[in-house]
């Protein structure tokens, strides 16, 4: 049985491509975990979506870092990953590719993970019929929000949490002067 948020983060990444939202589920999963027991694996595959998301936007500079940074994970944890039902190889060689086609300037395209374990191919199915949804499709490249989304989305939160972060430092400040 693989974790939920694992689950979701493949059916974000290969049904809507929304990469932006793969970031968003693994880093919050990564986080549940003390910061001793963080698995640099699930920091890998949050790269792997951030550098597809980079490269889908164009942002040829992030979508190398976040892919050779990615590749080294992958390389330095291949027992991890095959626990996560991939196939260690065959993703190195599938990333290894991609960083190549982003150094000589190819578009763009859709990317699928390798899953080698049947058991995780099948709840990945199940996840993704539960949704009504195909196993896999192609991004959406005219969806301006997907693309887009970092600058798109309601960031109201994060804004006054800095606003009270700012505050907290000046208060700090006048009451040391």
């Amino acid at each position: 049985m693989y974790p939920q948020p694992y689950l979701d983060y493949l059916v974000q990444f290969h049904v809507d491509r929304d990469y932006f939202e793969c970031h968003e589920i693994l880093e919050e999963y990564w986080k549940s975990f003390p910061a001793n027991e963080r698995k640099a694996v699930w920091v890998g595959l949050i790269q792997i979506a951030v550098a597809l998301y980079h490269q889908r936007r164009g942002n040829q500079n992030g979508a190398l870092k976040m892919l050779a940074s990615a590749i080294r994970i992958v390389k330095q944890h291949p027992d991890d990953i095959q626990r996560l039902g991939m196939d260690d190889n065959a993703l190195t060689s599938l990333l290894e590719a991609r960083l190549k086609e982003v150094k000589d300037g190819e578009a763009y395209r859709s990317l699928d993970l390798p899953i080698k374990d049947e058991g995780l191919r099948r709840q990945y199915e199940d996840a993704c019929a539960a949704r009504k949804a195909p196993a896999s499709r192609e991004s959406d490249l005219s969806d301006s929000y997907l693309l887009n989304k970092h600058t798109l989305r309601d960031r109201s939160e994060v804004h006054a949490e800095r606003q009270r972060q700012l505050q907290l430092r000046e208060q700090r400040r006048s009451g040391k002067a």
